[in-house]
Parts: C-alpha cells; sequence; structure tokens
C-alpha cells in the first residue's frame, strides 16, 4: 500500500532535506520501492542525491506544471530510489500556481498515477508557500524534523496549526507520521529538556530513533550521496537505518489484518 510522507519544517536548517534523502536511501536499501520528490526551488535533494541540478532537463516543473510524463523527469540514485529533480525553475511553479484553480491540489491530482512505489517521500521548501501546502494535501502524513532547541517549539507551534488547517478543510486524513529530534546532542541539557517536553506533549507521535550530530552525515550531501552509501558505519547512517526500520514497522502494524 502507497504512503505518502511529507518532510516539513518552515524552519530552515533542522535536517529536512537531510531526512528526506537519507531515510529514501534507507527505505529502498531495505527493499522498498521509494519516489522522492524535490518540490524545494534550490534543488538541494536533487543535489545530495548525486543529481546536477542546473543540468537536467526537465524538472519537477515540467511534470508539475506542464504535464509531462513521469518516465520523462524520473533519475535513478545510487541510493535505489527514484528522484524528481528540482531547480530554479519551480519558483515560476509559485507563481503560476497562485493563478491557476484548483492550485493546492496540483500535486494530489498529479500523484493519482503514480502507483509503482510503496513510499513518496516529498521534501517540502523551508517555508509554508502553495508548494508545502500542495504537499500537506497530497500527503498521507507529515514528517516534521526539528532540533531540539527553544526556537523550534515555537515554529513548530505554526506547523501544527497549518497541518490543523488542511485536515478541516481539504485533506482529512493527514496524520503525523512524527516528530524527527536531529543534530541531537544528549550532553546539552536545553537538548534533553526540550525532547523531554516533546515527549511530554506528543507522546509515541515522538520517534524513539534521534539522529545525532555526525560530521559524515553533514559530509556526504558534497558528495552526491545518502549517508548510507558514503559512510554506511557512521552514526548518522545508522540512525536513519534506524528510522527507516521503525516507519517500515509503524506501517506494517496499521495494516495488519
Amino acid at each position: 500500500m502507497r504512503r505518502i510522507i511529507a518532510v516539513a519544517n518552515q524552519k530552515g536548517g533542522v535536517g529536512k532535506t537531510t531526512t528526506s534523502v537519507n531515510l529514501a536511501a534507507c527505505l529502498a536499501l531495505s527493499g522498498s520501492r521509494v519516489l522522492l520528490i524535490d518540490l524545494d526551488p534550490q534543488g538541494n535533494a536533487t543535489m545530495g542525491s548525486g543529481v546536477n541540478k542546473a543540468s537536467v532537463n526537465e524538472s519537477v516543473y515540467d511534470w508539475l506544471m506542464e504535464g509531462a510524463p513521469l518516465s520523462q523527469v524520473t533519475h535513478r540514485c545510487q541510493g535505489g530510489y527514484t528522484l524528481i529533480p528540482a531547480n530554479s525553475d519551480l519558483t515560476a511553479a509559485e507563481v503560476e500556481l497562485l493563478r491557476s484553480e484548483r492550485r493546492e491540489y496540483r500535486l494530489k491530482e498529479r500523484l493519482v498515477d503514480v502507483t509503482a512505489h510503496e513510499y513518496v517521500i516529498i521534501d517540502c521548501p523551508p517555508s509554508l508557500n502553495i508548494l508545502t501546502l500542495n504537499a500537506l494535501i497530497a500527503a498521507d502524513s507529515v514528517l516534521i524534523p526539528m532540533q531540539c532547541e527553544y526556537y523550534a517549539l515555537e515554529g513548530l507551534s505554526a506547523l501544527l496549526d497549518t497541518v490543523e488547517g488542511v485536515r478541516a478543510t481539504a485533506n482529512p486524513k493527514l496524520a503525523i507520521e512524527g516528530l524527527l529530534r536531529t543534530m541531537y546532542d544528549p550532553r546539552n541539557s536545553l537538548t534533553r529538556d526540550v525532547s523531554r517536553q516533546l515527549i511530554q506533549y506528543f507522546g509515541d507521535q515522538v520517534f524513539r530513533t534521534v539522529i545525532p550530530r555526525n560530521v559524515r552525515l553533514a559530509e556526504a550531501p558534497s558528495h552526491g550521496l545518502p549517508a548510507i552509501l558514503y559512510d554506511r558505519q557512521s552514526r548518522g547512517a545508522v540512525a536513519y537505518m534506524a528510522l527507516a526500520g521503525e516507519i517500515k514497522r509503524k506501517h506494517e502494524f496499521r495494516t495488519a489484518p
């Protein structure tokens, strides 16, 4: 059964793209068919997957706005997943969507015929714009990466308000896939305090897996590789494999007869 997961947080620098790329690779390496959609005009997930955003002939813009067939825009990545790349062309889509009818539903409508994948991971822009709204309306769930710091809680509140708004108006089935603690340093007392608060308020919506601060994880995108291929023994790679396992077990439990 296909699962569409939007990876979203309007606060930048929280590990959103790192999570999208590494989760896609780890799910694929564990045997699932995975499609990663780069929905951020910065194209960081594209570059982190080893695809040069400056040289792609057709991108997510052509698929989303021009109706290009999926086979024409996808790239097979070393991690075993399929990528729809993004570049600055996607900025034009934001403007065009604002002038379109049913502008919030464009991605959902384009995904109707995309049925060959068990997981569709959407890397959202670091803002609550029309592209992010499209992702939330198309998704089954939203995965929220966040650092355990004071301002992250403020941003989380705004994102959860948006999720509630989407549930009330356009996608009543939108669930919280989970809150993912990233760049985690257990030696920091604020990190531990915020982590405790998250578990206190959100309970089992907080993933058990935490993503540590890890040099190899930070280096991997510059080599166009997910961490599991760059250094599979690194703490970052091991953590994302654990996250993929946690997500798969959760979905297998939900769909069990």
